[in-house]
């Protein structure tokens, strides 16, 4: 990786076309009666329709940035916009209306819905956006026929393997077909094969719907399946 691959003290100003821009952002928690850094200081952009990876060893704030750009939690410095908005200065309750109208998200463990099905696990964000009942259906089928797991519709998450749990979470992130994709450790729980098969997958349905997608990992290999790759330290 060379220098202009570090997401440290880069000078990001212009935004036009960008579907994410991110200038030296910053985070601080408070542990105890300290303040630790979670993330330094640190900028990237990423053009629509574009893939970057971002590595980093654990506690360099991988994470962190994704929850940050999610909307999840606010920088404690610096600047973040998504589709040219300025998320990091929304309340909480307008980065929610945003990150529900514009974000897909991945998440390393697959966060279901034990009590609802496939089918219903899926269609949750269809609903949650107030598509009518049987659209969100019809929805819901067509992307998990794109990810194989239409026979299973009618099962419970607890039924289903780590690699059919974790194509049922991108089935969700993707079934609204968000602008953004941002994955966190998207296959960190899964073995070699179905690692790659998942997110060769998340790269097919990305690009099917025209998405954008960030990912962090820390598995060089797969970071070498998108088009960008900044290494945060």
């Amino acid at each position: 990786m060379s220098d202009s691959d570090v997401l440290r003290k880069s000078d990001i100003r212009e935004t036009s076309g960008k579907m994410v821009f991110v200038e030296k952002v910053e985070k601080k928690v408070r542990v105890g009666k300290h303040s630790i850094s979670a993330l330094r200081e640190c900028s990237l952009s990423l053009e629509l329709g574009d893939t970057l990876a971002i590595l980093g060893s654990s506690g360099t704030g991988k994470s962190t940035l994704i929850h940050l750009i999610a909307g999840l939690e606010r920088p404690t410095a610096g600047e973040i916009r998504v589709k040219k908005s300025l998320i990091s200065e929304m309340s909480d309750g307008d980065r929610a209306k945003f990150r529900k109208e514009n974000v897909g998200v991945i998440y390393q463990f697959h966060h279901l819905l034990p009590e609802f099905n496939v089918l219903e696990n899926v269609m949750m964000p269809l609903r949650i956006k107030r598509v009518p009942y049987i659209t969100a259906k019809k929805e819901a089928f067509q992307i998990l026929e794109k990810v194989g797991l239409e026979h299973k519709v009618n099962d419970q998450p607890a039924t289903l393997s780590g690699g059919e749990r974790q194509r049922v979470a991108i089935a969700r992130a993707m079934v609204s077909m968000p602008s953004l994709i941002l994955a966190d450790e998207p296959t960190g729980n899964l073995d070699r094969n179905n690692a790659h098969n998942v997110f060769r997958l998340i790269l097919s349905l990305v690009n099917d719907h025209g998405s954008s997608l960030i990912v962090a990992t820390h598995d060089l290999e797969l970071a070498a399946l998108c088009n960008n790759r900044k290494v945060l330290n």
